[in-house]
Order: structure tokens, then C-alpha cells, then sequence
């Protein structure tokens, strides 16, 4: 069997049919807890992230993070956006941890976060156990030179050329006392 590869990817694989695109990260598991090295906690880094089954035809990927959540989960009003990469190279496979803004391939390109600058950000919710929504988009195209792209504008520019897509959700709440 091959490593890596959930059942469903290696029927799809046996079967000749293309893999589904996945986002996975080896610091936390789907719908698990952010490590607070990611957060305004800790260090305020990027996790790191890898993807794998890109659709053919894929020539970049745009990473878009954010909190459904905010401000407060039994009531949320926004959709808070903490990270907006994008024009990733089609032959990337990840990032690292820390990745913003000295870890990206030379090719990418970070958008404006809702704190209006670029890079990421971590979570940091005011009250409760936030989800934090990391997607991954495959285009069949680069994106035009765009200047200090807002989530939205980013969202414009690709609309009509996402051919795949995955996500990973990670969740955190600030520890009680900082």
C-alpha cells in the first residue's frame, strides 16, 4: 500500500480515476486543536501544511485561511481572514512551519489578512473554541499581478478557474489567564 494515501485515494489510484486533492498538516489532524505555537499565544506562526492530488491541469494554488467564527462562536458575525496566499507553484507540495513570509516559494505572493497586511496571522479568539477554516484551491491558471489583494479580490480573480479543492480545520481557544 502505498504511504500517505487514505483507502478512498488508493481505490481511486487502482482504479485509474485521479486522486481528490488533499490539505493535511503533521501539527494538527482535521477538526483538531491548533498548537498554540501557531497562535497569539506562542510564536504566532504558520503550521505547516502539505497537499497532495493536485487535478491535472493545475498550474497554481491559493491558500485562504480564516475564522468563521469570529467574534464570538454562539453568535458570530464575520468571517475573519488571517491568511491569503496565492500564485503557490503548481509543483509545490506544502509549507513549511513559519512559512510567511521567508518560507514561500519564490513564485507566491501573500495577500491582505483582515488586520490589512500581509502574512499570517494566528488565531486568537476574543471568547470560545474557534474554528480555523484552511483551504486550498487548484487553478488552471496564475493569477494576474494583483496589488495588495484583499480575500475578496483574490476570490474575483479566480473565479471560474478552480478545478479542485480541500480543506482542513483546526480549532483553538485561548488558555484562560494570558
Amino acid at each position: 500500500m502505498l504511504r500517505g494515501l487514505t483507502a478512498v485515494s488508493a481505490l481511486l489510484l487502482a482504479s485509474g480515476e485521479a486522486a481528490a486533492l488533499t490539505l493535511t498538516s503533521p501539527a494538527f489532524v482535521d477538526g483538531g486543536e491548533i498548537p498554540s505555537a501557531h497562535t497569539c499565544e506562542g510564536t504566532d506562526t504558520s503550521p505547516p501544511l502539505a497537499w497532495a492530488g493536485a487535478p491535472d491541469g493545475t498550474r497554481s494554488f491559493v491558500l485562504i485561511v480564516d475564522d468563521p467564527d469570529a467574534p464570538d462562536p454562539n453568535a458570530p458575525r464575520t468571517i475573519w481572514v488571517h491568511w491569503v496566499v496565492y500564485d503557490l507553484p503548481a509543483s509545490s507540495a506544502g509549507l513549511p512551519a513559519g512559512a510567511s513570509p521567508t518560507g514561500l516559494p519564490a513564485a507566491a505572493r501573500e495577500g491582505l489578512n483582515d488586520w490589512k497586511a500581509s502574512g499570517y496571522r494566528g488565531p486568537c479568539p476574543p471568547i470560545g473554541r474557534h474554528r480555523y477554516v484552511h483551504t486550498l484551491y487548484a487553478l488552471d491558471m496564475n493569477l494576474p499581478a494583483l496589488d495588495h489583494p484583499s480575500r475578496q479580490d483574490v476570490e474575483r480573480a479566480m473565479a471560474g478557474h478552480v478545478i479542485g479543492q480541500a480543506k482542513l480545520v483546526g480549532t483553538y481557544e485561548k488558555r484562560r489567564g494570558k
